[in-house]
């Protein structure tokens, strides 16, 4: 008998809850219990949160401690074009036999009863982080923090609190204070908790949480600071300043997740050889990734394709401003959203660096927003906006009218992670 792959697995799991998010912990601390507690068994953890850059400084901060020749585990998601991209065992995605293996384990461990995919997979990371020798393991929430399924571990290493904005609503909370609650709920008593820049009604909320627990802060502004200057990233803290080349990850905002990621490898001690290679070494797909082969580059060969997953408002002004960066190129938008999204907030700041948007519905997605409804987004903000029934339908109107158009296909990891499985 063929024994099941792991999309197989996965399928199964999708069906042992109704939802897609129900927020707590008792179903994981129970079969985490069945699975005799993995997350006591991990390498030394680091935990993210936050709306905004969480990705970003995670691979910021793997790359630095690899770079100090540290092997370390890492766990993210969504993914984007293979679920093995969410658990790296010691620097690798996992293979495909040792992800069947953790699956089908905790899949008869569950033992039939209710439990979302997030957290059942979120068991199995564990489960094969305990199995494998690292030095560090890098955990990122999936949402929220509190009652995150990865919010298992008693005494991480540090933890890391990236710019907190409004997102999720319906989940964790209609204010940017309640929001933060949420993401400070990932911090431990004594435990050190590096935290990114943030609004003053989200940072009082850290840091009341902080006290209350004895967790030690390192704030941006106050702890840590990081900007730039002659084309360089200095940053400083209370130990001294380092003098280094700016992010490889496109974008401002990637200055500030740099210095998390730095002020994280700095409390940890880990040399100039880790802080160098966290701003030089760091890989981030989809953030402002530069496509350069595949289908829709054949199909554009004088345009520039660039694809961007962020979606909420944040995001968007994070994206206007890179493009303001970047050398004066008419701008075409190709965009899908899902329908939990701030659309004419995400559109608004991008609504004065692009030309147009041809908006679509995300293949797949029972959520898409609809490419009708995108387009009446934008065109609420000023945004000139049409419709097609595909990316590569999109392309190849823009490219009829402007074969040497910037082209950004953005909107929705989602659709980020269409692009790279087609055009890969």
């Amino acid at each position: 008998m063929t024994s099941p792959t792991s999309d197989v697995i996965l399928d199964r799991m999708m069906a042992l809850h109704p939802k897609i998010i129900d927020l707590t912990l008792d179903r994981v601390w129970r079969l985490l219990a069945a699975l005799d507690n993995p997350q006591t068994k991990m390498p030394p953890v680091i935990h993210l949160a936050g709306t905004n850059g969480k990705g970003s400084t995670q691979a910021m901060i793997r790359a630095g401690l690899e770079g100090a020749g540290l092997s370390v585990h890492a766990y993210t998601s969504p993914h984007l074009a293979r679920f093995h991209e969410r658990i790296r065992l010691a620097g690798e995605l996992i293979s495909e036999p040792a992800l069947t293996a953790v699956l089908d384990e905790c899949y008869a461990a569950n033992d039939g009863e209710n439990i979302t995919y997030f957290e059942i997979t979120t068991c199995a990371a564990l489960l094969a982080f305990a199995r494998t020798q690292a030095d560090y393991t890098l955990l990122e929430v999936g949402l929220g923090g509190r009652l995150d399924a990865t919010n298992v571990v008693h005494e991480p290493a540090v933890t890391v609190i990236t710019p907190v904005s409004i997102d999720h609503e319906q989940f964790l909370g209609d204010t940017l204070g309640k929001i933060a609650a949420e993401k400070a709920g990932i911090i431990k008593p004594g435990v050190p908790c590096i935290v990114g820049p943030q609004q003053d009604e989200a940072l009082e909320v850290i840091e009341y949480t902080a006290a209350r627990l004895g967790a030690p802060l390192l704030v941006h502004g106050q702890h840590w600071h990081v900007h730039e200057e002659n084309g360089r990233l200095i940053y400083q803290d209370e130990t001294g300043l380092r003098d280094l080349p700016l992010p490889n990850l496109l974008g401002a905002h990637q200055l500030q997740n740099a210095g998390a990621a730095l002020a994280v490898l700095r409390h940890l001690d880990m040399g100039d050889d880790a802080y160098e290679a966290s701003v030089t070494r760091a890989e981030w797909p989809a953030r402002m990734q530069r496509l350069k082969t595949g289908p829709l580059v054949e199909a554009a060969p004088q345009a520039e394709l660039w694809l961007d997953g962020g979606h909420n408002a944040a995001a968007g002004i994070a994206l206007a401003d890179v493009l303001t960066r970047l050398p004066a190129r008419p701008t075409h938008m190709i965009c899908g959203m899902l329908n939990t999204k701030d659309v004419a907030g995400y559109l608004a700041p991008l609504a004065t660096q692009a030309q147009s948007l041809t908006a679509v519905s995300i293949p797949g997605e029972a959520a898409t927003l609809s490419a009708k409804d995108t387009a009446a987004a934008a065109t609420k903000v000023n945004l000139p906006a049409t419709t097609a029934d595909s990316v590569a339908d999109a392309l190849q109107a823009i490219v009829g009218e402007n074969p040497q158009a910037r082209i950004l296909i953005c909107g929705s990891l989602y659709l980020a992670g269409n692009i790279l499985r087609e055009n890969g």
